[in-house]
């Protein structure tokens, strides 16, 4: 854990060049716009250690499996986000050096990731092999508005010499994902051509025939005049650029503007790529770079409008909360319901850039609460149209009903290690938990009718047919799984797992008479689609009347699993610091025979079901868990941090906080050179608005019991909440509740009913 940038409440700074710890600095400076994605890598030519990564949304190559054992029913492949065509290149010679800033004397330099307005710049001085010296400046975008755009602005001054500086655009296909299995490289070329002012380049996926298109073409201006040059052509295979000659004046400015486009044909028929990736690009040059920037920087504002979270009195945390929001927000947009969210999102390749539970468990309350509601429902969607692959995923294990994958693109199970492909299965109540959740915050009842019931109810099958029934007993149990704390394998009953598969069927079974009762046009039709009758029925009610859930009556705490107090009870404060963390230090063996845990497992349950138990159950389960927890998942400061604020552990509730807010930014687990957490980054969000300002669903009405922590002066944060825009502002005394946009409003304050009228403010002392 370091200090890696300065801070400042709306930009993350990488003061001066840091070349050993450059692929962290390209993580954080990634960008991206929901469509595609890239690393902060350099324009120009780096020889020193990168990780050079452009990502397209839903382009994925079935990367066949690596492992020593090969199991029955083991996937064939690891789906895996491409690393695609390199479209920000600009080889630059300055005087015939050429400009390498790891072999170059560099000084004054300066990378910014502005997140108000959502652009990447960078600043330095530079000198050549004859110690002339060059101000250099380099900004570029991401279009929020025009998805398929990008742009980049990259201007020289030379600072003491007439020059010669010559720019070299380029487009480059000829890359490789750092995690391939097999050291393969994914892409054929379809075609490329280059003329004078345009280029393009067309690749397709060896396998799945996905077909990008990318496209540049540029212009230069000499401090502010536009000039022609002629350019001298590079074509070759995989590989498209112009070389341009500039004779540069001392202290004048040459800047080049380069504009890219990328289409696929995910939107659009393959023989309409090149003509519509000219189209795109063409009339980017025709708007000009300040004027598509500030479009895209508009809709930032809109987004910050919604989601921002304003903390005063610790400049620190508010860098760290708008990061995180920032990022989710370019990683996710919700226009399109094939996509998803990968736990590194743009940013790196760990973990493939597929889809985990992460999503529906931690990213869909963040999109609830700050933005449109379709885009939430475009995340379930994305469930639904995948839920025949979820059935082939169950009935290839032999079982009934759905069993979605734990990580997937398009619906099959890709992931490759035993003791989660097949035992984490608590990933399926998660998805019916995130259709739960989606009803009650929004009140969209329809959506069960249209695709939830059809997802809750074969996700119901499949937990009948997992569970075992002890007739010795007459309970139900749940046999060999891992629940979220992978650090135990292949154990039986764990508690999560058995309360959330019970709780699964109880909504079931509750979605099916509210359709009955008020959607009643589409029952029977769903009815007999989904094949109901009451002997299933009858099934799920004794499941759940009669599902085991493994108790302590002597400690009165749930146990995570059966034989967890088997284990030697140590506690993390007793471990020497230098075993930690367990997993780059300990054997796994020795991990799973201890009785340390990864993160929030029975907690996790009492965070999903919050109305179903009171205090003192939150409290025994968390003063015996949390002291065993290693936090060793990114995903699990959060949920802790949350239930700490629930029954009234304030400074434990900010402690665990501040593990989650600066991750990435402060390298906390030492990998943020591989990527971001991004799906975590929506923990922070929630350890924030669900844990100091308590939101919570009661009854239809949002609910908040807000606290400040000691280390700020005030905090606020914005609700969106069905047609209403709620501000809430918690200083040490004070509490204020402005109603933005909607009507009448009602809401609970503290366990009181309120009631704000159209633009009211409400101002309670605490």
């Amino acid at each position: 854990m370091g200090n890696y940038v300065k801070v400042d409440e709306w930009n993350i700074i990488e003061d001066g060049l840091h070349l050993g710890n450059n692929k962290i600095y390209e993580s954080i400076m990634s960008i991206g716009n929901g469509k595609m994605g890239l690393r902060g890598n350099f324009e120009e030519d780096f020889s020193g250690d990168s990780l050079k990564g452009t990502y397209i949304a839903g382009i994925y190559y079935p990367d066949k499996t690596r492992v020593g054992w090969w199991k029955n029913g083991y996937p064939e492949y690891f789906a895996k986000v491409i690393n695609a065509t390199d479209f920000i290149g600009i080889k630059v010679k300055l005087n015939e050096t050429n400009l390498d800033l790891s072999k170059l004397k560099v000084s004054e330099f300066k990378r910014i990731l502005n997140m108000k307005e959502g652009y990447l710049t960078r600043s330095f001085i530079v000198e050549d092999n004859s110690n002339y010296k060059y101000k250099v400046e380099v900004k570029r975008f991401l279009s929020m508005v025009k998805t398929e755009l990008a742009a980049i602005s990259y201007s020289i001054t030379p600072l003491d010499n007439d020059c010669e500086i010559i720019f070299n655009p380029y487009l480059n296909g000829d890359v490789q994902n750092e995690d391939s299995n097999y050291d393969e490289k994914f892409w054929d070329e379809v075609d490329r051509s280059v003329d004078n002012i345009s280029s393009h380049l067309s690749l397709k996926t060896k396998k799945l025939d996905f077909v990008v298109t990318t496209a540049m073409n540029y212009s230069v201006y000499i401090d502010d005049t536009p000039v022609k040059l002629i350019s001298e052509l590079q074509n070759h295979e995989k590989y498209v650029g112009n070389n341009l000659l500039v004779k540069a004046k001392r202290q004048s400015t040459v800047t080049l503007f380069k504009y890219i486009s990328v289409v696929t044909n995910r939107y659009y028929k393959k023989e309409e790529l090149v003509d519509k990736a000219y189209s795109i690009i063409s009339e980017a040059k025709h708007i000009g770079f300040e004027k598509l920037l500030n479009e895209s920087s508009c809709k930032w504002v809109k987004i910050w409008n919604n989601s921002d979270i304003i903390i005063e009195g610790d400049p620190s945390a508010q860098q760290a909360i708008r990061f995180n929001i920032f990022q989710l927000n370019q990683t996710y947009t919700g226009d399109d319901s094939r996509l998803n969210i990968g736990p590194k999102g743009f940013t790196g390749e760990k973990y493939g850039g597929s889809t985990y539970w992460d999503t529906e468990a931690y990213c869909i309350p963040f999109y609830l609460s700050t933005r449109e509601e379709y885009i939430a429902k475009n995340l379930l969607i994305y469930r639904y149209n995948q839920l025949e692959k979820a059935k082939e995923n169950a009935a290839k294990l032999g079982l009934k009903g759905a069993l979605y994958p734990m990580v997937t693109m398009n619906g099959e199970e890709c992931h490759n290690e035993w003791e989660i492909t097949f035992e984490e299965i608590h990933r399926n109540a998660a998805i019916s938990f995130a259709i739960y959740n989606y009803v009650r915050y929004t009140g969209d009842e329809a959506y069960l009718s249209e695709y939830g019931l059809d997802v809750l109810v074969e996700t119901s099958r499949f937990w009948a047919s997992r569970a075992n029934y002890n007739k010795f007993k007459d309970k139900y149990m749940i046999l060999g799984v891992t629940g979220p704390n992978e650090y135990e394998n292949n154990v039986n009953n764990n508690w999560y797992t058995n309360t959330m598969a019970s709780w699964n069927i109880r909504y079931t079974m509750e979605a099916i008479n509210i359709v009955k009762e008020k959607f009643s046009n589409k029952y029977e039709d769903l009815k007999k689609k989904l094949n109901l009758n009451e002997e299933e029925i009858n099934l799920w009610k004794d499941i759940t009347n009669k599902m085991y859930f493994p108790y302590s009556k002597e400690l009165d705490v749930f146990l995570q699993q059966d034989g967890y107090l088997d284990k030697e009870q140590i506690l993390v404060k007793n471990l020497d610091p230098k075993n930690l963390p367990l997993n780059q230090h300990w054997s796994w063996d020795r991990i799973l025979r201890s009785c340390f845990i990864k993160q929030a497992d029975v907690l996790q349950g009492l965070y999903f079901l919050n109305d179903e138990f009171d205090y003192s159950v939150k409290k025994h389960n968390f003063d015996f868990y949390e002291p065993r927890t290693v936090h060793e998942s990114s995903l699990s400061p959060c949920i802790h941090s949350i239930i700490a604020a629930e029954i009234g552990y304030e400074d434990k509730a900010y402690e665990l906080y501040l593990r989650t807010a600066r991750l990435d930014l402060d390298n906390y687990n030492n990998d943020t050179d591989d990527g971001l957490h991004i799906t975590s980054m929506a923990g922070t969000w929630m350890s924030i608005v669900h844990g100091f300002g308590g939101l919570r669903i009661k009854n239809g009405k949002l609910s908040l019991k807000p606290f400040i922590p000691k280390a700020w002066n005030k905090y606020s944060f914005k609700i969106v909440f069905r047609e209403s825009l709620i501000k809430v502002s918690v200083s040490t005394s004070i509490l204020t509740i402005e109603h933005q946009v909607g009507t009448k409003f009602s809401l609970i304050i503290n366990d009181k009913d309120i009631t704000l009228n159209e633009n009211e403010t409400l101002t309670i002392n605490l």
